[in-house]
């Protein structure tokens, strides 16, 4: 009898310190959060970063592997969708119809696509600055270790400050560009049989027509290298 009340004595002394190796150990095992930071890490880092904009998207094996920080990179991943989409839509399009023009003929024959191009690049702006601002807000919200944040804030000047601030000149520079070109193009229409068309050049029957023409071709050739600084600002990006 007396080994039965020392045995359950003993039964009460262990039970709360087994309940408590328990509770130590869920604690231990479910505490993933330093492993996944690390990992998360070391992906933006050695992966993002040596990336251009497109940047990968996760894998299911990715996700759980970073955890709740899966969603950190889903802001970088749905604003660098969301531009290139965008880019590619309009500026991308309006950029090779401007490199398509090589004869005198091709203002009016390129002019109803320029003109198109033209609302869709008014559009763009307005596209990137949602997005950004979308992306903006999403990033405010963040609690991140400091750590992590530091290079977080790297990755993100990468994929969405810098790419955004560098195309915003661009589209203005493009547009009015493009509408140079359509002008040129509702020049020519407008001379009818008034003028023709030779061996990629153009003949006019006034020398007004002519110097009126010849100052379009002006204004194209000063606003030039502006348009190409464009168009490079934008391969940059876009690699």
């Amino acid at each position: 009898m007396a080994f039965e009340i020392q045995s359950r004595g003993f039964a009460r002394w262990l039970a709360p310190v087994l309940a408590l190796l328990m509770v130590m150990q869920l604690t231990a095992c479910g505490d993933k959060e330093p492993e996944q930071r690390k990992a998360f890490i070391d992906y933006l880092q050695n992966t993002v970063m040596r990336s251009g904009l497109n940047i990968p998207t996760l894998s299911e094996d990715q996700k759980q592997k970073f955890g709740t920080y899966a969603s950190d990179y889903a802001i970088l991943v749905g604003f660098s969708q969301q531009l290139s989409k965008s880019v590619e839509a309009s500026l991308t399009p309006a950029l090779d119809q401007i490199n398509e023009i090589h004869t005198a003929r091709d203002y009016m024959g390129k002019r109803d696509a320029l003109q198109q191009s033209i609302e869709g690049l008014n559009l763009l702006g307005q596209q990137i600055q949602s997005a950004k601002s979308q992306a903006d807000n999403a990033r405010a919200a963040l609690k991140q270790p400091d750590d992590l944040k530091a290079v977080y804030n790297q990755v993100y000047d990468k994929i969405v400050t810098s790419p955004a601030n560098a195309l915003m000149p661009a589209i203005p520079t493009t547009a009015g560009f493009v509408q140079e070109l359509v002008q040129v193009g509702d020049f020519l229409k407008a001379q009818g049989n008034q003028v023709s068309f030779n061996n990629g050049g153009v003949q006019f029957r006034t020398q007004q027509q002519a110097v009126q023409y010849n100052a379009m071709m002006s204004s194209l050739v000063a606003k030039q290298q502006n348009l190409l600084n464009a168009q490079k600002t934008v391969q940059a990006v876009m690699q």
